[in-house]
């Protein structure tokens, strides 16, 4: 999941809009179900959205737990807390939490108490985050991938050094020409992650398919498809038969 990308609704359902798709899609698997379709689920028909949502809870748990366990760097929940958060989602009693946890039911009170007053706090720090760095006219800072390896200065680039450092690098964006592979580490995320978009999500890829793709643009694809690995915007196999997009 992007989560820079993604609304609050968003993650909180599972599933996004992809209006340019005309889709509703799976925020962890990328499974699309298209406008114009119904799709069969146990023995009913269901239009996109409602498929979708039957989807996230069928294939994944449901919405919440997709968040409590979601693979992410910004998960920073420890296991006990996933646990009570899985039994609060799951409708539990604070007298069956505290029983089945071996804990005073206050215990239990005390933890949901918790939970709701760091709400509060990630909600104050939203508004105030949003309120001085995305008021319309400011130079924005380009999203992290979700996967991103190297949390550091090389991260730290705005839409305007984005488009300044593309510009330069590449003869063509459209499609996109890389004129050569910088040593400066803030280039390579600025380039490697236009190189990225050129990949489907969801999309499994032979070790060939990604050479077809990476070669029109650079030469040296087998350099590129390396630092696409490294800097975790793409998985592969331990084989390498196999590689697909992480996000």
């Amino acid at each position: 999941m992007d989560y820079g990308k993604l609304t609050l609704t968003e993650l909180k359902q599972g599933y996004r809009r992809d209006e340019q798709g005309g889709a509703y899609v799976c925020n962890v698997c990328g499974e699309r179900f298209t406008d114009g379709q119904v799709y069969p689920v146990d023995g009913k028909y269901f239009t996109p959205e409602h498929a979708a949502k039957r989807h996230v809870f069928g294939a994944h748990g449901g919405g919440a737990a997709v968040l409590i366990h979601s693979d992410t760097k910004y998960n920073s929940l420890t296991e006990n807390q996933k646990d009570l958060l899985s039994r609060f989602a799951a409708g539990e009693s604070d007298r069956q939490i505290a029983k089945a946890l071996s804990i005073s039911e206050a215990t239990v009170r005390r933890q949901r108490f918790n939970f709701r007053e760091k709400a509060k706090q990630a909600k104050h720090y939203l508004a105030v985050y949003e309120r001085v760095f995305e008021t319309e006219g400011k130079d924005t800072l380009m999203p992290i991938h979700d996967k991103a390896v190297f949390l550091d200065d090389r991260y730290v680039i705005t839409e305007t050094e984005r488009a300044r450092i593309l510009k330069n690098a590449f003869a063509s964006l459209n499609p996109p020409v890389l004129k050569a592979f910088p040593p400066k580490e803030k280039k390579k995320v600025v380039i490697l992650t236009l190189i990225a978009a050129q990949f489907e999500k969801g999309r499994r890829y032979t070790e060939q398919e990604v050479n077809h793709i990476i070669k029109p643009i650079y030469d040296d694809y087998v350099t590129i498809r390396r630092f696409l690995i490294i800097y975790g915007l793409m998985s592969r196999t331990r084989s390498g038969s196999e590689y697909w997009l992480t996000e």
